[in-house]
């Protein structure tokens, strides 16, 4: 099958909705927990996950598309879930890391799908790799943090 920009364009798009969850994530994560170290590994994330969305919007507009600023409704309405959970039972650093390791997870499938999809060219397809690959490395980070107690 002919991979065409269109393709490509609605592929790149569609990740890079998950990778602005990531960065909303871990945004509301920095300002959710109370351990200084935690505050500042969320905001080298969020910030990463910025990059990220930049990196994908430069080759979304590369192939004629739209650059994507939005997030997942899944994604909005997990946050929704979280802020609502938060406010019943208070803050929880276990509930801030479980709460970004299913962010990852979520980051991982979204990665795999766009690998797995036939529809992006190589180099792309490199360039999604990358991220998976700190995508994951942050997920191990973050099970360290749960490991260690929080």
């Amino acid at each position: 099958m002919k991979k065409t920009d269109e393709d490509v364009v609605h592929k790149l798009q569609e990740l890079t909705e998950f990778v602005n969850d990531r960065v909303e994530g871990y945004e509301h994560a920095a300002k959710e927990t109370e351990n200084p170290a935690h505050t500042s590994y969320y905001r080298e994330l969020s910030s990463q996950s910025r990059k990220f969305a930049s990196e994908l919007n430069s080759q979304i507009s590369k192939y004629g598309g739209s650059k994507e600023t939005d997030t997942t409704i899944k994604g909005k309405i997990y946050r929704q879930w979280m802020d609502l959970k938060e406010t019943l039972t208070g803050h929880n650093e276990e509930a801030v890391i479980n709460s970004n390791l299913y962010g990852e997870e979520w980051a991982q499938k979204a990665y795999n799908d766009a690998l797995a999809s036939g529809e992006l060219p190589n180099d792309l397809q490199q360039l999604i790799e990358q991220q998976k690959q700190a995508s994951l490395k942050a997920c191990e980070q973050l099970k360290k943090m749960k490991s260690a107690g929080s």
